[in-house]
């Protein structure tokens, strides 16, 4: 029945006018909806895109770490230790660091800040395209490879290695740099050793790849041995929780510390964790932290573990591949307001549609009120014109949606090529489209009350 719509069809095309009108406030709301979307799952892809491209069954970090570019160091000893665990094949260190990318082509000496990434060349860690083919480059000093994928503001370097073409991507041509190229980071000159592609996310706009022995020579402020990653690749047939659980337990401390996300406390097992907090009065007092609960080392089982992926004592937190994930997206959902405003941009542009919708139908029920009306004289009861008011709604929102998906299709890919986010549509169309047609309907209703007060009686009497 909702998809006879003769008489719903024939009341929205009887103003044409209030018709594209209509159509345009639901285009707007769905456009807006679109890009609120984008941006925030842009967010997400492009934040762990280094996470997701670095070889290792578990990562070690420091509990002090926030986010990619806020990893603390942490001895590499600790590292080393897990290396002798049961089921571990290999560790590997890595080193992050931002550093100041002077731009060349500025004559003002400007500089922009890169991320760059330190590790033995010898240790495959990096699943990047490009960063196996040219890793061996980056034993030459100061050699660095260059993420092609950056932001245009680091100046040509692509063009000026003579490679081909973006779009060749999966060429090995094109991630070689045939030219000298040379830059300077952080007031050291190097050289670019060949590209890889990994992309630019809210956190960093660039990235470079060098050796850790190039790494210290950039940084000369770091010490050897003080790492930001550690990388345990497991044997084939190794549990990844189990080799957690015995990491943990070969470590100093007494309780270990977990995401309250999957945990709750119980008071027994399970339990709160306390902080020191000064409050408004200047006096000490104990509050609950609300992201993390603590659990007895002795205690701690692999289901807890295969629950969280994710646990810290004394100075290490030792995760796995899909926590290390978890923790950087983490960061951006809970601790910015990035995610949350693009979050309330997705409802906002929501009600906006309710809004839109409903003041159209409220007008166009009110105009016709006395043909609703002649159509209750008639014998026709509210369910019936609760269903012509329901179709117009439903055809509202189709006829609002395709015009929104080809605009915001547009601006998907004009944002894309500005700023070089990962930005795609696609998987956001139906539940778009099923967010349009319930913001439709919702307006519907509510303006089906007007419908339901109409009375025979009042309109001709």
């Amino acid at each position: 029945m909702i998809f006879a719509v003769p008489l719903a069809w024939l009341q929205l095309t009887y103003e044409k006018s209030r018709l594209l009108v209509a159509i345009a406030g639901i285009t707007f709301a769905v456009v807006l909806m679109f890009l609120q979307l984008g941006f925030r799952d842009a967010l997400f892809t492009s934040a762990v895109r280094l996470q997701g491209n670095l070889i290792g069954d578990l990562v070690i970090i420091s509990p002090q770490s926030t986010n990619l570019v806020g990893m603390r160091n942490f001895s590499q000893r600790r590292l080393y230790q897990a290396s002798g665990l049961k089921g571990v094949s290999s560790v590997n260190p890595l080193y992050i660091g931002i550093a100041a990318w002077k731009i060349q082509e500025d004559p003002a000496g400007q500089t922009r800040n890169i991320l760059v990434l330190g590790a033995n060349p010898d240790a495959s860690i990096f699943k990047m395209p490009g960063a196996a083919l040219n890793i061996n480059n980056v034993k030459k000093q100061d050699v660095v490879l260059f993420d092609r994928a950056s932001r245009a503001e680091f100046g040509p370097i692509v063009g000026e290695c003579g490679t081909l073409a973006l779009k060749a991507k999966f060429n090995d041509e094109a991630f070689a740099c045939n030219n000298q190229v040379n830059r300077e980071v952080a007031n050291r000159k190097i050289s670019i050793g060949g590209l890889f592609e990994l992309g630019a996310s809210f956190a960093a706009d660039g990235a470079t790849i060098t050796s850790d022995t190039n790494f210290l020579r950039i940084f000369d402020n770091r010490r050897s041995g003080l790492i930001n990653v550690g990388l345990i690749n497991l044997q084939p047939n190794a549990s990844a929780y189990e080799v957690m659980l015995e990491f943990i337990r070969s470590q100093p401390g007494d309780s270990v510390v977990l995401p309250r996300e999957k945990l709750v406390p119980d008071g027994k097992r399970v339990k709160g964790l306390f902080q020191e907090r000064i409050g408004a009065d200047g006096k000490l007092t104990l509050e609950e932290n609300k992201d993390k609960v603590t659990i007895a080392k002795s205690e701690l089982t692999v289901a807890d573990l295969q629950k969280t992926e994710d646990a810290a004592i004394d100075d290490t937190r030792i995760l796995t591949a899909q926590g290390y994930v978890n923790f950087e997206k983490g960061y951006w959902q809970k601790s910015t307001a990035i995610g949350f405003i693009f979050s309330l941009g997705t409802v906002m542009g929501f009600i906006v549609g309710i809004v839109i919708v409903y003041q159209i139908l409220y007008t166009d029920v009110s105009d016709h009120l006395a043909e609703y009306a002649t159509l209750k004289a008639m014998g026709y009861g509210n369910f019936y014109l609760a269903q012509i008011v329901i179709q117009e709604s439903f055809v509202l929102s189709i006829l609002g949606f395709i015009p929104g998906l080809g605009i915001s299709f547009g601006l998907y890919n004009l944002t894309k090529n500005a700023t070089l986010l990962p930005l795609y549509i696609w998987d956001k169309a139906i539940p778009v489209m099923i967010l349009t047609i319930v913001m439709c309907v919702i307006s519907g209703a509510i303006s089906l009350r007007k419908v339901q007060s109409a009375d025979p009686a009042e309109i001709f009497g």
